[in-house]
């Protein structure tokens, strides 16, 4: 049970029901993940709009943003992501659980080309030692063909993936899938 009081789809009103419906159409369901930010409607509208713009997202792939999700959250001790990315991982993208365990031991062996690993690991460098990430990281990024608009959204996943980590470990999110 949620430290915070959630209210449910068929409780749900007014804005909130309506970007419940949006989730519900895309997932079937509506998460607990998504539902403790019914709290604040507004708050879940712009969740919900990140989540669409990252499902959707032009260049990088779901593979390397569930990874980039999955290993954000093992860092950030967050059971629920870490496992619902496992799920994603293994059950849409078609790696093992040894290939996703691989990747939890070490992201340099995470099953995905060279340009999405190098991404990646850049993202990573990001969030534990962003003082360290200098030009060169960049320009080596340039030249296997990410954009600067590229290397912004994997940074920015990363980092709503570490406050979306924090909500669910602080409010004790349960787990429903």
């Amino acid at each position: 049970m949620s430290l915070i009081k959630i209210t449910p789809p068929e409780q749900a009103e007014g804005q909130l029901a309506e970007t419940y419906r949006d989730i519900q159409n895309l997932f079937g369901m509506v998460p607990n993940a998504l539902q403790i930010s019914s709290a604040n409607p507004e708050l879940l509208a712009n969740r919900w709009q990140a989540t669409r713009y990252f499902r959707d997202h032009p260049t990088l792939g779901r593979a390397l943003l569930a990874t980039i999700r999955l290993l954000v959250s093992d860092a950030n001790h967050c059971a629920y992501c870490v496992d619902f990315n496992a799920a994603m991982l293994i059950n849409a993208c078609d790696q093992t659980p040894e290939q996703v365990a691989a990747t939890r031991q070490d992201p340099s062996q995470a099953p995905l080309s060279a340009k999405d690993k190098a991404l990646l690991l850049f993202t990573l460098k990001s969030l534990h030692a962003p003082a360290d990430v200098n030009s060169k990281d960049v320009a080596a990024l340039h030249a296997l063909g990410w954009s600067d608009r590229d290397l912004l959204d994997a940074v920015t996943h990363a980092a709503y993936n570490r406050a979306v980590d924090m909500i669910l470990n602080t409010f004790k999110v349960e787990r429903d899938f």
